[in-house]
């Protein structure tokens, strides 16, 4: 098996290392193959994701990335295409999603004991789409500064796409609700087209219940009621925020995987981001990626595997006596992930 690693940046080199450690404690000893992007790809190729890389994910069916840096007010970054044009996008994210043709963003968020408080029972999965919407980075100024705009782009195509993903997802993982986050009561071109085809993709699932709510109703709604959801499927910016706030009801973004999927690749990454202030420090979290690395082992049908790692994470966190400090304990990155290695081996039979 061969695995794709962007390290990403800030705390990304750390988190990475941690997370290779875990999914080699499952007994899965992959090709890990680097892959360089941003400041290192710059260095080699001139560019931060030139083509060469580009083509080296695609020939790689999973990858673990690190989080990398978007940087306020700039970050733009154009990208050379096949046919001689170019293609900008508004972040270094994005390009890497958009190139590789990645079109849902699954973010898998859980409540813990002892950690989670109320919402410890929390248990949802957001289906964010990543193709589209104010993301795609078409704005533009207007009268000298004074003024701006940005194209919020919606298409039949996108959205029956991530639906669809969504209520196989639910059917296959036993969860017997679908929800649609939107504001068609404001935005009733575009997030009504997302609604309407969210309403005819549900007809043919007639075994999964159904059901949409305004997106600041939503946001209510989880604070008060963490049973509220179980799988959710909304646009690509509503469902950036949705996901942040249900991760701090979690308890932190350190505990919030996530992954990018596609037809043919697949990227898995932590909900969170770079955090360059404590880079270098040993204080990271590295669950939230350990967490995603479990997904990619599910992905590629390493179940057993996966669920060791997502139980040795539990097993860790809610015994609290190795957690770092978002999560109110003192440990070390390296240390929780040797406290969730060590479980993991147990749990697979090693020890």
């Amino acid at each position: 098996m061969r695995i794709g690693v962007i390290k990403g940046n800030g705390i990304g080199p750390e988190i990475s290392a941690a997370t290779m450690r875990v999914i080699e404690a499952t007994g899965v000893q992959p090709e890990w193959v680097f892959i360089p992007v941003a400041n290192e790809a710059r260095e080699l190729y001139g560019h931060p994701l030139p083509s060469e890389v580009i083509e080296c994910l695609k020939n790689i069916e999973f990858c673990i990335k690190a989080p990398l840096l978007a940087e306020k007010l700039e970050g733009r970054i154009s990208c050379p295409q096949a046919d001689g044009s170019v293609a900008t996008y508004p972040s270094i994210n994005n390009a890497i999603r958009r190139e590789l043709k990645l079109f849902v963003n699954p973010r898998f968020i859980r409540g813990y004991k002892g950690i989670s408080g109320r919402h410890e029972k929390m248990d949802l999965v957001i289906m964010r789409e990543i193709t589209e919407d104010t993301y795609i980075g078409w704005e533009r100024e207007l009268e000298d500064g004074t003024a701006a705009e940005a194209i919020k782009r919606v298409t039949l195509a996108a959205s029956q796409k991530v639906t669809e993903y969504a209520f196989e997802y639910a059917r296959n993982h036993g969860r017997k609700k679908v929800s649609c986050l939107h504001k068609a009561n404001v935005l009733h071109a575009t997030d009504g087209l997302f609604l309407r085809t969210f309403r005819d993709v549900a007809q043919r699932y007639p075994d999964i219940e159904a059901d949409d709510i305004m997106i600041d109703a939503a946001c209510y709604a989880v604070v008060r009621d963490p049973l509220r959801f179980s799988v959710v499927v909304t646009l690509n910016q509503y469902g950036d925020i949705f996901s942040d706030l249900a991760a701090g009801l979690a308890g932190s973004l350190g505990l919030a995987p996530g992954a990018n999927i596609g037809d043919h690749v697949a990227t898995f990454e932590a909900t969170h981001g770079a955090a360059p202030d404590i880079a270098g420090t040993g204080t990271a979290n590295p669950l939230a990626l350990i967490l995603s690395g479990a997904e990619l082992l599910e992905h590629a049908h390493y179940v057993k595997e996966a669920a060791a790692i997502k139980l040795a994470v539990a097993q860790v966190v809610e015994e609290r006596q190795t957690l770092t400090p978002d999560l109110g304990g003192s440990a070390t990155t390296d240390q929780v992930a040797d406290a969730v290695s060590v479980n993991v081996k147990r749990l697979q039979g090693y020890m």
